[in-house]
């Protein structure tokens, strides 16, 4: 595993990815019983961005950076509120720092919820209890991101949140990912998964996400949102361009919240025209 996120903090698909799980996690607090979230890959937590890596690629300069110097309209700038406020003093820090899937959670979640932290790297770990360990509403487990998947659902709660951001390092990974998650799906139909994948070849995904499409429904799952965010034209040979989400089991409103949050985070950080989003359901009951 030789993965590191801190080269890649903070870019458009970072903000893609925190923007939708923001919205999941304001949902979540809506109702007072406690939930849990379980992160599978969940890197140091928070990055540096003045760390030699992240200033190799200055992805984030293309991504929150863009999206700190250009205003969204009214009905946007409301539903990205919760998680621009926390990412906002953050970058104004000295060095500036950019806040993972885990910093967001917990600075998201109530006294009452409950975190789960996985990560399978040696140098991550040591960082991320650094962080975040010291809140006692935080677990931090070294394991497999798709072992993690099968050991901790379904959370005692009942209520939560996994979510699914693998490197994709290998060649396998859409294979090994669905493999995971239906496993994971079997024991909690009802819980609400967020799967994050990069788009650099448009027929893999496209293989990935009809197989889901036919499977998830036969697992129990009624509704599946699928959503995607491209930056340029995505090509094998170039930087990544373009991302995507499956949300199983989505808030209600996140639908029309994402089609007004991704037309205008296209739109701020596209490199190649206006950029292009979508949103379409895969399965609705």
């Amino acid at each position: 595993m030789n993965y590191r996120h801190a080269f890649h903090a903070g870019n458009f698909a970072d903000v893609f990815k925190h923007a939708i799980l923001t919205r999941l996690l304001v949902y979540l607090c809506r109702k007072e019983t406690p939930f849990r979230v379980i992160d599978t890959h969940a890197g140091e937590g928070i990055y540096d961005l003045s760390d030699e890596r992240a200033e190799k690629t200055a992805e984030w300069r293309g991504g929150i950076g863009r999206l700190l110097e250009s205003p969204p309209p009214s009905e946007v700038a409301a539903l990205l509120e919760p998680y621009l406020a926390l990412v906002r003093p953050l970058i104004s820090a000295d060095p500036p720092l950019y806040p993972g899937s885990p910093a967001l959670a917990q600075k998201l979640t109530r006294p009452q919820d409950r975190m789960i932290f996985c990560d399978v790297h040696p140098e991550v770990i040591p960082a991320l209890k650094a962080r975040l360990g010291r809140d006692a509403r935080v677990k931090i487990v070294e394991i497999d991101g798709y072992m993690a998947l099968n050991a901790f659902v379904p959370p005692r709660e009942r209520r939560g949140l996994v979510l699914v951001d693998p490197p994709f390092e290998s060649k396998s990974e859409f294979e090994a990912l669905k493999a995971a998650l239906l496993l994971a799906v079997a024991r909690w139909p009802t819980g609400t998964f967020a799967i994050w994948f990069p788009i650099k070849d448009p027929s893999a995904v496209a293989h990935f996400v009809s197989a889901l499409e036919m499977e998830l429904p036969r697992q129990g799952v009624k509704n599946v949102l699928y959503l995607r965010l491209g930056v340029a034209p995505p090509r094998p040979d170039a930087p990544l361009a373009a991302s995507g989400l499956i949300i199983l089991n989505p808030p209600f409103t996140l639908d029309v919240e994402a089609r007004l949050i991704l037309p205008y985070l296209a739109k701020t950080m596209a490199t190649m025209g206006r950029g292009d989003v979508e949103v379409a359901w895969l399965a609705k009951h």
